[in-house]
């Protein structure tokens, strides 16, 4: 189940602040200007070992200022529906406005946890200003001043205090877990329907853990998973809906539920901001990741088209560009069975294992031919390599001197992993420890 944090509010009261201080991120644009909140904002962050999603809501506002109020609403509403958890912030220098009241009444009809975040509340005496806000009726008020950071703690420890301890899956009678995401219209539907072809007597509906998505049980061709669909499947709600914000809530939940995530571009678009944006969140998660570039039979093609295509697609991933990418035309049903074959070697890659022995007898070779550069005279000696549990790979080098090992060497090592054991597809992770 994911854990999604949406921060609601009205503009300019430093929503984009707070969420930079949260995810520890400067991605945010943050200005004094209303409304100038205009990128993507969704990030992970983790306080006290615990991972959860936060979503800058206003990111997703457009328009004018009485289109703008309706889909603040709008927001708060999908807030209400999609997060675990929401932070409703308020502006102490400004107080109370009739706007927050309106956001207030419509977070008063909810269950779920909502945490009032007084901003700039910058000294004391401010502390003393913020308590006309319980006038809301809902609890406590937290003081913050998202620009110094102070009392975010606080917030955080009451925040992570509604998500379940994490806790390590069962191993038996695991199916690996594949979504396919992506922006809305790019084919996600047309491709799970083509996957599944039109025997449904080889579907069994596995009910979703969550509403909004459904766990499909795949099992042809000798391979098996449970496709995570998220297409369609979810009632139309009262609100007029901000559709892109809405999509986004959604393709994070199903994000955090897989294992492999599929993410399907649409050739004639090639990848944007937002795609770049789930790209580096399913990294950040540590899933598998396969691109498919669906549409490909509407493009205009010479023999380097295919090649210019991926060369740009990796200079928009980068660093991490050790990626499939496979180009499709659903309609046509071209090399639609090449995804399911990808994402589940994909998987195996995910989930390998490497002998200790084989590791060090390879990688202690390669770190002696080319060994980390000396620092004021000091050689770094790496001893020893072993891969470290856990659901992605991980992998921990020994030595004499670790601090002195540079972000461009630990990238030489994990580009030599990947040369030797081939991880692609799949974020890794390379740590120097001391021996």
């Amino acid at each position: 189940m994911a854990n999604i944090v949406a921060i609601v509010g009205r503009p300019n009261v430093g929503k984009s602040t707070l969420f930079n201080r949260l995810t520890e991120s400067r991605k945010a644009i943050v200005d004094d200007f209303s409304g100038v909140t205009r990128d993507r904002h969704y990030e992970m962050a983790e306080w006290i070992g615990k991972k959860f999603t936060v979503i800058d809501t206003g990111g997703f506002v457009h328009g004018s200022d009485d289109i703008f109020e309706e889909a603040i609403r709008d927001q708060v509403h999908i807030a209400i529906e999609e997060a675990s958890v929401i932070i409703f912030m308020v502006d102490v220098k400004t107080g109370t406005t009739d706007l927050d009241d309106e956001i207030a009444d419509l977070l008063r009809r909810t269950s779920k946890p909502v945490y009032v975040v007084a901003n700039k509340v910058d000294h004391a005496k401010l502390h003393h200003d913020s308590s006309e806000f319980y006038a809301f009726g809902l609890g406590e008020i937290f003081n913050v001043s998202s620009a110094t950071g102070s009392g975010t703690g606080e917030l955080l420890d009451a925040v992570v205090s509604h998500f379940p301890e994490p806790e390590e899956e069962e191993e038996e009678d695991y199916l690996p877990k594949v979504t396919i995401v992506g922006r809305p219209n790019v084919g996600k539907s047309s491709l799970t329907n083509a996957l599944l072809g039109t025997d449904r007597n080889i579907v069994t509906d596995i009910a979703g853990t969550t509403r909004d998505t459904i766990k499909i049980h795949y099992n042809q061709f000798g391979h098996e998973f449970l496709l995570v669909d998220t297409a369609g499947l979810r009632r139309k709600s009262k609100v007029n809906e901000d559709i892109e914000f809405y999509s986004v809530m959604r393709t994070i939940r199903a994000l955090e539920d897989s294992d492999v995530v599929v993410l399907m571009l649409d050739a004639n678009d090639g990848i944007e901001a937002q795609d770049i944006n789930i790209f580096h969140l399913a990294e950040k998660n540590k899933k598998g990741i396969v691109i498919v570039v669906n549409k490909w039979d509407t493009i205009e093609k010479d023999n380097k088209t295919m090649k210019e295509f991926e060369a740009r697609i990796k200079e928009k991933i980068a660093p991490f560009t050790d990626v499939p990418i496979i180009f499709t035309s659903v309609t046509e049903k071209q090399r639609i069975f090449k995804v399911v074959e990808t994402a589940m070697e994909v998987h195996r890659n995910k989930t390998k294992k490497i002998p200790t022995s084989k590791l060090n007898e390879v990688m202690l070779g390669v770190i002696e031919n080319y060994p980390p550069p000396a620092i004021k005279g000091k050689y770094i000696k790496v001893k020893y390599a072993t891969q470290l549990p856990g659901k992605a790979p991980m992998f921990a080098f020994f030595c004499n001197l670790p601090q002195y090992i540079k972000d461009p060497y630990k990238r030489y090592v994990e580009n030599k992993l990947r040369d030797n054991f081939d991880f692609t597809g799949v974020p890794i992770q390379v740590y120097f420890r001391q021996k």
